[in-house]
């Protein structure tokens, strides 16, 4: 062999390696690929699947209407409104070209950027494919975004409800409000279905029958291409409404309270049906309109909800002194104890005197029983009864009247039980020994009690019913106990009817003698609030025979006297209660001779 031909033999053997080099390189590159692909569809296959969906499929949710809330006749209280809100899509809007955007969306708007910044940075979250930017927008805002479509991509005009109260503030603290779920909630609400900035019920029937009112999320599943446009619809479900609600409440009635309190800065009033513990009307002032917590509160509406006089608490579930109606509860423990009957009497004073200290009364009446002591609401009578009776008894017979304790009503997280400062209390918070005094200021209301005005009219729906205690409350149903007998003496129930019906006719409650009325029975009260002015009571029922309506009037603080400022409210809602009422049922206001218990 030459040289030559060696040199020649060597090339052409390196050429014969060459296809089986480049066999092994595709062996090799095939291998790698089917081992990246093993990865990502085996190993990795279903958490790729969901990043592929998340940039194909977009969920446009979308918000139940809330359920209605009625009155007893049908009569819509709160209902839902159209409305326009503004939204971001953040993955069709990166931060870069949002700090661009956003200060032509402020001007536009006439909204501050911090603002849209807030609402920006607390709806983003890996899940979201929206976020409410401004809700409630007004018709000329809606009108500036559709102008400038083109110019705004990444933000979207749609459609939402918004909670509405057809008469405003009225009946505000029994209905409540909804405002949006703040981002600690919004860490357990979430799996109970609630989203981002999703509204929930805060006080009131809206707090309290949230699970019925709110209903259940819609939307639909869109496939967008890169640009973020829509393709086609994948899937759509109907949000489902909440269900409408009934209430006690009477509408009439309602209006009425509202504007009877209008008379004073401070105070509650409370209808009740006796004969079942129905809530007819329940207002609170000062009030609120919870309207304006479907929209975006202005500065001046938020200074005004903390005041110091406290717009959003309802004075009805609230305890304050009961002043001379507890006289109905000395009434009770006397004839109760065994140690008074209906017939006993005891001497009056213009000054009662115990143990060298004297305690003042408004008159001297001569020697009365319980009807006439009551209807004068004679102090030195009350204190003679309270030392006879003692501490046990007078407390003993508050309790029967469920003073002290929460009155069942579905608004229980709100409702204050009251106060009753009983010798063990006394020795519990004051560290000090009950004494006699205790006892005398106790029997005419002044001691350490604290009374709400619904409890007050739960005691006088026990009087006009004849001996039951029932369950104040809001909607019908189930939930619902039925009123329980007290166990009351015959005589106890006749002299405090007989009593209640006397301060009307020849009494403290004159003003409710009106002939255009049935026969009302009821009792005032002032009571002390040192160094501030007095408060103002008035409970009574009607039609004294056969009641049906009971109504608790307080003016808190109005320096006035039960009966002449309390109980023209009370009148101002019997006027609209028995305006239907038949001619002869009104003759029987007409005299002054009380009428008896059955």
């Amino acid at each position: 062999m030459t040289p030559s031909m060696g040199r020649r033999g060597q090339r052409f053997s390196g050429m014969d390696q060459q296809p089986a080099l480049l066999l092994i390189f595709i062996i090799a590159l095939l291998t790698a690929m089917a081992g990246r692909l093993a990865w990502l569809q085996l190993a990795h296959g279903s958490e790729n699947r969901v990043l592929a969906d998340e940039n194909r499929v977009r969920l446009v949710p979308r918000s139940p209407m809330r359920g209605r809330l009625l009155d007893r006749r049908g009569r819509l209280m709160a209902g839902n409104r159209l409305t326009y809100n503004l939204y971001l899509l953040p993955k069709e809007l990166n931060d870069a070209r949002w700090q661009q955007l956003q200060p032509r969306l402020a001007n536009l708007l006439q909204i501050p950027a911090d603002r849209l910044n807030h609402q920006r940075q607390s709806g983003l979250n890996p899940d979201g494919y929206r976020i409410e930017l401004i809700a409630d927008l007004k018709p000329d805002q809606v009108l500036r975004l559709k102008e400038q479509q083109g110019n705004l991509q990444g933000l979207q005009v749609d459609q939402d409800y918004r909670r509405s109260y057809t008469y405003g503030a009225l009946g505000a603290h029994v209905l409540g409000y909804t405002s949006p779920i703040t981002d600690a909630e919004y860490q357990y609400l979430e799996e109970k279905g609630y989203r981002i900035q999703d509204r929930i019920g805060r006080i009131g029937i809206e707090a309290v029958y949230e699970n019925h009112l709110r209903g259940e999320w819609g939307g639909q599943q869109l496939e967008v291409n890169a640009a973020g446009e829509v393709q086609r619809v994948l899937g759509d479900k109907q949000a489902k409404a909440g269900k409408d609600l009934t209430l006690t409440l009477d509408l009439d009635l309602q209006r009425a309270a509202d504007e009877a309190l209008g008379t004073v800065a401070k105070g509650a009033i409370v209808a009740l049906d006796p004969r079942t513990g129905a809530v007819r009307a329940m207002a609170s002032k000062p009030n609120y309109d919870p309207n304006i917590f479907s929209r975006n509160i202005n500065t001046a509406e938020w200074k005004f909800l903390n005041r110091t006089e406290a717009p959003l608490l309802n004075r009805a579930l609230q305890g304050f002194p009961p002043a001379s109606t507890f006289k109905i509860v000395t009434t009770a423990a006397g004839i109760e104890s065994g140690l008074m009957n209906a017939k006993s009497t005891l001497p009056t004073f213009n000054s009662f005197c115990y143990a060298g200290m004297c305690y003042g009364d408004h008159g001297s009446f001569g020697a009365i029983g319980f009807p006439l002591a009551l209807a004068v609401s004679s102090n030195s009578f009350y204190y003679q009864v309270g030392l006879k009776v003692g501490e046990a008894e007078l407390f003993k017979a508050a309790r029967r009247f469920g003073y002290g304790s929460y009155t069942g009503i579905e608004l229980k997280t709100e409702e204050s039980p009251g106060l009753l400062g009983d010798a063990a209390w006394k020795k519990q918070v004051l560290k000090e020994a009950w004494t006699p005094v205790d006892t005398i200021t106790s029997a005419i209301g002044q001691g350490a009690l604290q009374v709400t005005p619904l409890q007050m009219a739960r005691l006088y729906a026990a009087v006009a019913n004849g001996g039951n205690l029932v369950t104040p409350h809001l909607v019908e149903g189930k939930h619902v106990p039925k009123p329980q007998g007290m166990g009351l003496k015959a005589d106890t129930i006749k002299m405090l009817h007989q009593g209640l019906r006397r301060a009307v006719t020849e009494g403290t409650a004159k003003v409710l003698a009106d002939p255009n009325l049935p026969a009302v029975a009821g009792k005032t009260g002032t009571g002390e609030d040192p160094p501030r002015p007095d408060h103002a009571w008035f409970g009574g029922y009607a039609p004294a025979e056969k009641p049906q309506l009971v109504i608790v009037a307080f003016a808190e603080n109005s320096g006035g006297y039960g009966g002449t400022v309390s109980a023209p409210m009370v009148k101002k809602l019997m006027e609209v209660f028995f305006k239907k009422m038949p001619a002869q049922a009104a003759l029987t206001n007409s005299g002054a001779k009380p009428t008896t218990w059955p």
